[in-house]
Parts: C-alpha cells; structure tokens; sequence
C-alpha cells in the first residue's frame, strides 16, 4: 500500500515537471505578488503618514481664538494652514470655489468677532452664575445682550470620505470646546480675583491603550497582513492545475486505467492531497522566507514568528487541505481544461474578495461582513492572525483548522459521489 502511495505521488509531481506555466503559477506568481503588493501598500502608508494635508483657513477674527485654532491646527503635525492663493488672502468665496474644484479637501472660515463675542458670552454668563451666589463681580455689565451663537464654516470638497469629515469635524468640535472651557476658567479667574491659576489643560481623565501580549510586531502591519494574505491566496491557486491535471487524465484515459488496476480509489486521492499538501507548504516557507530575510532589506517591516512556526505550518496544512478538496471537486466536474481553468482561477479571486485578502473583511459593508464568512480564506486567515498577532495556540485556532478539514470532507464527498454516479450512469 505504501509503495503504491508514493508511486501516486510520484506520478503527480512527474505531472507537474511537465507543466512549466503551472509551476510559475505556484512559486514565481505568490512571491512576485507579495513582494508588490506590500511594497504598494507600505508605500501608501507611508505618504498618507508623512505627507501634510493643505487646508484652506479663512480668519475673519484675526484675534485670540483663530490665533488659538492656528496654534492647534499646526501642533497636529498632518495639515498645513493656506492663507493666500497667488498672493491674494484667501476669501470664504475663493476658499468654497476652490474646495468645490477639488484643488483643497477642505476649508475653515471662522467667523468675524469669534473672539470678542465668546469673551462677552462667557463673562455675562460668569457674572449671571455669581450674582446668583450674592457675589459682587468686576465686571461693570448690567444689561444682558443677546448675543447671536458663532458659527465656524467647514467646506469639503465632494470626492472627500465620509470617515475623513467626521474625523475633522470631531477634530474642529473638540478643539472648539477646549478653547471654550479656557475661556470660562479664565473669566472665572479674573471676576473672582483669584490668585490661583487654573490650568484648565490639565486632563483628568484621559486614554490609554492596552493590547494583551503587547509585542514589537503586536500592531498590524502591511507585511503582516500581506504575508498571510497571499499565502493563502498561492495554496487556493492550486485548484488550477490540479484540476487541470484530473482533466487531462480523464480525457486521456489515464483515469480509467488507473481505477482498473488493483488500486483502490482512494489511495490515488491521497496520492493527490500528500503532493499538493507539500506544495502548500513550500509556498508558505517561500514566502516566509522573503518576509524575513528580502523585506528588511527593502526597507519593509520585519515579521517576527518566533516560537510560532510549528502552529502556522499546521494552520497551514488545513488550508492546504481545503485548497485540494476544491480542486478534486473542480476537476472531477469540469469536462475540459477550457473549463477548469478559467473558473478555478476567477473562483479563487472571488473566493480571496471576499476573504479579506484585498480588502480588510472590518472595511466591508456589514450584508459583506456576513457573506465573508463562507469563504474558507477568511477562516485560515482569522487563524493566521491569532497565531501572528494574538499569540494564539492550536487551542485558539481549533475552530478555524476544524471548520477546513470539514470544507476538505465535504468537497471530497461531493466529488467521489459525482464520480461514482457518473461512472454508473
């Protein structure tokens, strides 16, 4: 039996010497992709990081308050204040034209008296609020004016996100507050006479972030998302020749011969899945080998899998397995190569879509959130993830590598029926 099993795998890795185009697509296609991809999205990130976003300021005050709202504008070290265009100071018109042009993402017009007005504001409420108390104030204020609220104007340029407003305008809100609150501490200070400064910057309550297992590589980068990513995207590539190669079989009458020989069918299958498996996982050790040794050298972060080899190669082989169920059952089904292979290879692209492998499966709409969950990749690369990011064991990534052997059994169960109908029809 065992020697009929390697003589299987033999065969299998004696088809694929022949098929040179197979081989790029194994081994030459995932490094290339992993190696552009993480190049393209590190790259991203770091001009999104570094490069300063221009934001058109109209100053209608010119007092305390813009002063304050420059000061703090400046200090976020990501936006770089414009107060001119072609040497003309920028105009709440020329600030909405060239925002609505889509020269400027956005533009600030803060309003005219913005100073003057919170000031007033403010210390007529201070003085309603002692005078309450029976306490005399310096301020010589009898009437109460009614001083209309300020309104400081934000233009977006229509192509701009929607995550990008919100994050400005929470920006712009939280900055308009703190000013606020100065404002009240201060007039308190000076109506009360007190000596005492207040420092309203103080922050009494304030965040922390804690992330358990906190290590150098804890935060998510490009290469470990990337590495992952398109290993699995190079083990479920594999469905393409190996459903070619059972094509080609059947066509050839290969297939026939082999079952009437005194071999069982299902010792040919393993022959398939121990050839494919060990290709899963020279992919995987290819491309683990080009994230720590090629990526530090161009300048990539570096992945760091100490003492988590052994779980990643397990978590590796289910994939592996769930990879070769699909195949079988393409291959047993698809009558010609024209057939196999461009579906194989379109179903693998949608199969990485909606696993996450392109786009973070938290970024997706919630109706694609749910429909995520079919894709076998998404399981592998959740496991990926709790073993790379969250320390996870085999314990931890129990259910991922269950929920693949299970994928395994049921597409290697609908493709013997199929077969065995087919034969007896």
């Amino acid at each position: 039996m065992w020697y009929k099993l390697l003589q299987a795998i033999k065969k299998e890795f004696l088809l694929l010497k022949r098929d040179i185009g197979g081989l790029i697509t194994l081994f030459v296609m995932p490094i290339v992709l992993v190696i552009t991809v993480t190049l393209i999205q590190d790259s991203a990130f770091q001009v999104v990081s570094e490069t300063k976003i221009p934001v058109l300021v109209v100053d209608n005050d010119n007092n305390e308050i813009s002063k304050a709202i420059h000061s703090q504008l400046q200090e976020t070290g990501s936006l770089e204040i414009i107060n001119q265009i072609d040497d003309q100071t920028v105009t709440e018109e020329m600030a909405k034209n060239a925002v609505f042009k889509g020269k400027y993402q956005f533009a600030i017009v803060i309003p005219k008296d913005l100073s003057k007005d919170l000031n007033k504001k403010v210390s007529q409420n201070v003085d309603q609020i002692l005078g309450e108390f029976g306490l005399e104030t310096d301020s010589t204020q009898t009437v109460i004016e009614d001083i209309p609220s300020k309104e400081i104007k934000l233009y977006f340029d229509p192509a701009t996100q929607a995550t990008f407003k919100n994050g400005i305008i929470n920006a712009i809100d939280k900055m308009v507050a703190q000013i606020e609150t100065k404002a009240i501490y201060s007039t308190f200070e000076d109506q009360m006479g007190s000596e005492i400064s207040l420092n309203s910057n103080d922050k009494f309550i304030s965040f922390k972030e804690i992330v358990p297992n906190l290590e150098n590589d804890a935060v998510p980068n490009s290469v470990q998302h990337n590495v992952p990513a398109w290993t699995l995207f190079a083990i479920f590539f594999i469905i393409v020749p190996l459903s070619i190669n059972l094509v080609k079989e059947k066509n050839q009458g290969t297939y026939v011969r082999l079952i009437t020989n005194p071999t069982p069918n299902i010792l040919l299958i393993l022959g398939k899945t121990a050839t494919y498996l060990i290709i899963c996982l020279i992919q995987f050790y290819l491309i683990l080998a080009v994230a720590l040794y090629l990526f530090p050298q161009m300048g990539l972060p570096q992945i760091n899998v100490d003492g988590k080899l052994i779980n990643l190669s397990i978590l590796t082989l289910f994939a592996g397995l769930a990879a070769i169920g699909l195949g079988i059952l393409l291959g047993t089904i698809a009558k010609t190569q024209e057939q196999a292979a461009p579906f194989g290879s379109t179903f693998v692209v949608i199969l990485a879509a909606l696993g996450g492998v392109w786009i973070p499966v938290f970024a997706m709409p919630t109706v694609m959130q749910f429909i995520s969950k079919i894709s076998p990749m998404n399981w592998a690369l959740n496991g990926y993830y709790d073993i790379m990011l969250r320390n996870g064991g085999i314990k931890d990534i129990f259910p991922e590598i269950l929920s693949l052997f299970l994928f395994f059994s049921l597409m290697l169960a609908i493709a013997l029926i199929y077969d065995k109908k087919k034969r007896f029809v």
